[in-house]
């Protein structure tokens, strides 16, 4: 597992005097973010009756060293192909909560939702259609089309997030500017499918009938 392998948690919720087992909020942060900037959320949410959750993703918060950590395993993945720290490798953090939380006896196993904030969103999507034990669905402005943004050149705000990444993969490349082939190269490296079989129009499709809500704006 290295050095990622431990997942930070962050659990919340009240303290009832008749143990009772109670639906199951995940939160996810965004890039450069971490599960503490959520708090106040969880704290919201656990004041209504929920089980509130939020983890640390790949290389942020207490899985981070310093703050180009993000970034440089970012780097490492496009040069090496040694892990995947933009999506994959976070997800399945995810799947192992989902045992973890299935496995408490103050959770309904059959209301577990994810939700999360732009990286956190992509994250919240994944895990999603890949492990149907999360039962509602809330990306927040984290679901696009990723071969829609190469083929009509609309990818700058996505790659932008993560720009140091795209900087390096333009000088190992020979451009003199970030491009549409440098995007696809790069999504082809760090996150395989991304643009393909994963991309929204078929990944979205496999979380029906359960409920999903998407928010863009």
């Amino acid at each position: 597992l290295g050095e990622q392998g431990r997942v930070p948690v962050l659990l919340l919720k009240l303290n009832d005097p008749v143990p009772k087992r109670k639906p199951v909020i995940v939160f996810l942060h965004s890039s450069y973010k971490c599960k503490e900037w959520l708090r106040p959320l969880l704290e919201a949410y656990a004041s209504r009756g929920y089980i509130c959750v939020a983890i640390d993703s790949r290389y942020h918060g207490e899985r981070a060293s310093s703050e180009t950590t993000y970034i440089d395993a970012l780097k490492s993945a496009w040069r090496n192909g040694d892990t995947m720290p933009f999506i994959f490798d976070t997800v399945w953090d995810l799947i192992k909560l989902g045992d973890h939380l299935s496995e408490r006896e103050d959770v309904d196993p059959c209301r577990i939702g994810i939700t999360g904030e732009s990286l956190g969103g992509m994250h919240a999507w994944f895990a999603a259609f890949v492990d149907t034990r999360y039962s509602v669905i809330v990306p927040i402005i984290g679901v696009q089309g990723f071969r829609w943004a190469i083929d009509n050149n609309k990818w700058q705000a996505r790659a932008n997030s993560i720009k140091p990444l795209f900087e390096e993969a333009r000088i190992d490349l020979g451009k003199s500017e970030i491009d549409t082939e440098v995007v696809e190269k790069v999504w082809e490296k760090i996150a395989p499918g991304l643009d393909s079989q994963f991309d929204a129009p078929h990944s979205l499709r496999l979380i029906a009938p359960r409920p999903l809500l998407l928010l863009n704006g």
